[in-house]
């Protein structure tokens, strides 16, 4: 074998080498993604069963049924178009509470009911799963329904300018020290 052919070889090789790694490494990838839905996107026939996923939306007011003696809870989750009903059995976060946004890991089950592994309850109450938020201020003209505020954002904190918000400046033109 001429060392160009050997060369040549070693180069397919280590490229059929990097292919290999690469289509493995996508495939764990892909297994390790949890997708992220609203009840409309469920409601729209996106989610195949037993697929596992994460639900957001905010808790319904009036849907939290708790199972007296047990860890057993139920309750709906809406984006203001379509509600998915959730059962989960385990401790409930602290500040979960209805009209609160709330994100769930589980999967759908054969009866449309979303079985949940795990239910996180965000602790700031101007909280929105991803996406909702912009969905119901075109919805609703503005106004946040449970008492959010469309305004606000979720990392503002007060007495701190936020940089739509500039420094107030002195007379002498220039910020006061130790911001306003």
């Amino acid at each position: 074998m001429t060392p160009r052919r050997r060369r040549l070889l070693l180069v397919l090789g280590i490229l059929v080498g990097v292919g290999i790694s690469g289509a493995l490494a996508l495939t764990a990838f892909r297994q390790n993604v949890t997708f992220y839905f609203v009840p409309s996107q469920i409601a729209a026939g996106q989610v195949h069963d037993d697929e596992h996923f994460r639900l957001g939306g905010m808790v319904e007011k009036g849907s939290v049924h708790r199972e007296p003696g047990s860890l057993e809870v139920r309750f709906q989750v809406t984006d203001f178009k379509h509600n998915v009903p959730v059962e989960y059995t385990g401790v409930l976060p602290d500040l979960f509470r209805e009209g609160q946004g709330v994100i769930a890991h589980g999967h759908l089950g054969a009866n449309g009911v979303f079985v949940a592994d795990e239910v996180l309850a965000k602790h700031d109450e101007k909280y929105m799963p991803p996406g909702m938020a912009a969905q119901i201020k075109a919805e609703h003209g503005g106004v946040m329904p449970f008492g959010t505020k469309g305004g606000a954002s979720a990392g503002a904190v007060p007495g701190i300018p936020s940089p739509a918000t500039p420094a107030p400046i002195t007379a002498a033109g220039r910020a006061p020290p130790g911001g306003s």
